[in-house]
């Protein structure tokens, strides 16, 4: 009797490993920028169409490869980075597992070109699917070119779960900013249908940075800087006025490869403890170098995960780092109980003594401030007219008849004063307010609790204005009808590339909820009209906000779009928790709540109210 365990064809096993390593456009890109930095190129060049679904090729200067190598990186497990188990604790390079070529040219159309230094020929390989379909020798630049094609073209039900253009541009951006950021001495050019995206050339740590945000960026760095025998680092952390609500720009580096790893940004976290407002996450681009042996970095196909010998150090030594770091740049109160310099003798009073340096004081003796003054004269008109002060025989005469005018002006009044009966208004009101009981009350600064003819309605206060905005901003879309308010002075706000090239593809959804734009160039725009419903202090968080939500999950169709940019700024611009409301504005939102045409939910799908009857206050009152 045949078993009934196979093994599986290799095809389909590179299919399955595709699974892992190859999740969407930006792992393709991930693999194939950090090959090109393994070959130890100087000029690297990314491309892709449609947000990677329809190309993704990277051009590089490096060694290149022989005709046999080129043919056995396709292999599964095939990789020069390791030759035995104990490597894996010796790596200097970023791929090592072999996985990462098989698995997409199983799922793509491939295209290789590469040729060796001191090779005048180099070789063209097309491979389809995971086979080899062409292989040809042709004059090629040193160097590799991998083209990555149609991605998931025989897996259909793969290529439908990938998102939309906007987000899948998003995850590729954050890979090549995660490669390009970690090595700034590589020239890197980043092009998104034939438009440019980023143009990075060879320089330093804080220039790689500046280059890659732009804005404002060179501002709000604070240089990080630390060596122990465990840990080094390097680096920079972004003031505490910079901070934003998401984590967009927080990057560690571990011996040259990004990690993501939540002990360390808890440690980050409580270094910033007692500048930060709630809710807001710092910025922070740090370079750590630890033994290579007291890392494992083999836990994740991604990599992205590691595993340290002693995390608890590495916590204290981070932690400390960057809160010196935050008070030796003025960005944290210290304490400094150093002399001051300030304070010294100054150098050409050194040698002399105390008796020649006293401050002499000079008097006049004659100086009467009552003495009779001559009258100024009054300055002329065009008419040469001219006024004649009044003279005055002496100061005596500025008080003549000011003793009978007190008397008769205060007098009566002060006597009035003393006989006006005494009452407290605040105490009469009180007494007017338990007559006429309020309709609705504010409970925790949360809840709005109002009577009704069966009980009590309780609303979340925030909830319910955000199903108003919600319907407010969807209406405004949709009609294309929205109300600004337009601004005395323009605001200028500053944008990293990529997100100023999101803020153009989402104008005339932005303008229809009450945006007016008068400039969207490189990395700022120019607003002269926001939505009545916003500050011009909240402008710039709530636009940050909706670019994070837009690229984290918009659909692809355009009404899901506005839904999705209504929902941003109704959550953002909502009233919070906490916030005081007056008895009239409790009751504007409970009619505008009870107007909107899904009051009981928010855009979220969270519960808005809740009633009480009186029959169960009657019941709980039973027990």
């Amino acid at each position: 009797m045949p078993g009934i365990i196979q093994l599986l064809p290799d095809h389909v096993a590179n299919q399955i490993a595709a699974g892992e390593v190859v999740q969407r456009p930006s792992s393709v890109v991930k693999e194939l920028l950090e090959n090109a930095v393994d070959a130890g190129a100087t000029d690297i060049k990314l491309i892709i169409k449609d947000a990677g679904k329809t190309l993704i090729q990277v051009i590089d200067n490096g060694k290149g490869m022989n005709a046999t190598d080129a043919h056995m990186c396709f292999e599964r497990h095939a990789t020069s980075k390791i030759r035995q188990a104990e490597d894996l604790f010796a790596l200097h390079t970023k791929g090592f597992r072999g996985e990462a070529l098989a698995s997409i040219a199983a799922v793509a159309h491939v295209e290789l070109k590469t040729r060796q230094p001191q090779d005048e020929l180099g070789l063209h390989l097309t491979i389809e699917g995971g086979k080899f379909l062409q292989e040809d020798v042709a004059a090629l630049p040193e160097g590799s070119s991998f083209s990555v094609k149609n991605l998931f073209f025989n897996i259909p039900a793969r290529r439908n779960f990938l998102k939309s253009d906007v987000i899948e541009f998003r995850h590729i951006v954050d890979e090549f900013q995660r490669v390009a950021l970690v090595h700034p001495e590589i020239y890197f050019s980043f092009y998104h249908n034939s438009s440019e995206v980023h143009i990075l050339p060879p320089g330093n740590f804080r220039q790689r940075i500046v280059g890659i945000f732009a804005g404002k960026t060179n501002e709000k760095l604070v240089p990080v800087q630390e060596e122990t025998d465990i840990l080094r680092i390097g680096g920079f952390v972004g003031k505490p006025e910079f901070s934003k609500k998401n984590k967009g720009e927080q990057f560690f580096f571990v011996n040259g490869r990004y990690i993501k790893s939540g002990y360390l940004h808890h440690a980050i976290m409580n270094a910033y403890e007692g500048l930060l407002k709630d809710g807001m996450q710092p910025s922070y681009y740090l370079l750590l170098e630890v033994p290579t042996q007291s890392i494992d970095i083999n836990i994740h196909p991604t990599k992205t995960e590691v595993k340290f010998d002693d995390e608890q150090a590495l916590y204290a030594i981070l932690r400390s780092s960057v809160k010196h770091s935050l008070g030796q740049f003025n960005v944290a109160p210290i304490l400094d109980f150093e002399r001051d310099a300030n304070l010294d003798t100054p150098y050409h009073y050194k040698d002399k003594d105390a008796d020649s340096v006293y401050p002499t004081i000079q008097v006049d003796a004659g100086f009467n401030p009552f003495a009779d003054e001559k009258p100024a004269k009054a300055p002329s008109s065009s008419s040469k007219q001219k006024y004649k002060i009044p003279e005055t025989s002496s100061w005596e005469s500025l008080y003549v008849g000011l003793q009978s005018d007190t008397d008769s002006v205060w007098e009566p009044e002060q006597v009035a004063f003393e006989s006006e009966p005494i009452h407290s208004v605040l105490f009469a009101e009180a007494e007017t307010d338990q007559t006429t009981p309020a309709r609705c009350y504010q409970l925790q600064r949360k809840y709005i609790v109002n009577p009704i003819k069966s009980g009590l309605v309780v609303i979340d206060q925030q909830r319910a204005h955000q199903r108003i905005l919600y319907e407010q901003f969807l209406g405004n879309m949709t009609v294309e009808q929205a109300a600004s308010q337009q601004l005395l002075f323009p605001i200028e706000l500053t944008f990293s590339t990529h997100e100023i090239g999101a803020i153009l593809e989402l104008e005339a959804s932005l303008t229809a909820t009450g945006f007016t734009f008068d400039a969207i160039v490189n990395d700022r725009i120019v607003l002269s009209g926001i939505p009545p419903q916003i500050t011009p202090d909240q402008i710039s968080e709530v636009l940050h906000e909706l670019l994070h939500d837009l690229q984290e999950g918009i659909p692809g169709n355009s009404f899901s779009q506005n839904d999705i940019i209504a929902q941003s700024m109704a959550k953002s611009m909502s009233i919070k928790n906490g916030m005081f409301l007056s008895e009239k504005e409790q009751e504007n939102l409970i009619n505008a709540l009870f107007a909107c045409k899904a009051p009981d939910v928010s855009p979220f799908q969270k519960t808005t109210f809740i009633t009480l009857r009186v029959e169960d206050l009657d019941k709980r009152f039973a027990l």
